[in-house]
């Protein structure tokens, strides 16, 4: 399975502790480099960046359609604009980004996107997380991360 990663998923996953379910669910994951220098280079004292530059598993591309990027980049940043290019380069099975805005502009180039509440979904559905719903609450309290009580009633 293809997948590429925006930043905000990788980084609340490492705030809990949590970033090998990316690993257990995907394999491997690509990230475009805008993504690599915001969690690894950009602030390496930040919680995850080590574990993400040495996984062996996370690898990172540069995207050749600059042309895209920089449409995309009117109205998202750096990372989801990449993010999405780079999942179309690589005809990627999945992208997974949170944010609104780039899910919507990613969906209306055919792609297909998962978030957060998606991963931990379908980590029970393959019966390697128990307890999403306290995954859930832990990305809420520990990193801070949004997550609707709609999408918390999903992971009971």
């Amino acid at each position: 399975m293809i997948v590429v990663a925006d930043s905000s998923p990788l980084i609340a996953l490492c705030r809990v502790g949590r970033l090998e379910l990316l690993h257990d669910l995907f394999g491997l994951l690509i990230l475009p480099e805008a993504v690599w220098q915001e969690v690894t280079a950009t602030h390496p004292e930040k919680t995850g960046a080590a574990g993400i530059a040495s996984a062996s598993w996370v690898e990172h591309r540069s995207v050749q359609d600059m042309q895209l990027v920089n449409l995309l980049r009117q109205d998202l940043g750096a990372g989801e604009s990449e993010a999405i290019v780079l999942a179309r380069e690589v005809k990627a099975d999945v992208l997974l980004m949170d944010e609104r805005r780039g899910r919507n502009a990613a969906k209306r180039l055919g792609l297909t996107c998962t978030g957060l509440v998606g991963v931990l979904l379908e980590a029970r559905r393959r019966g390697i997380l128990s307890d999403p719903a306290s995954v859930g609450q832990e990305l809420r309290d520990v990193a801070g991360f949004w997550i609707s009580d709609e999408l918390m009633a999903l992971l009971r």
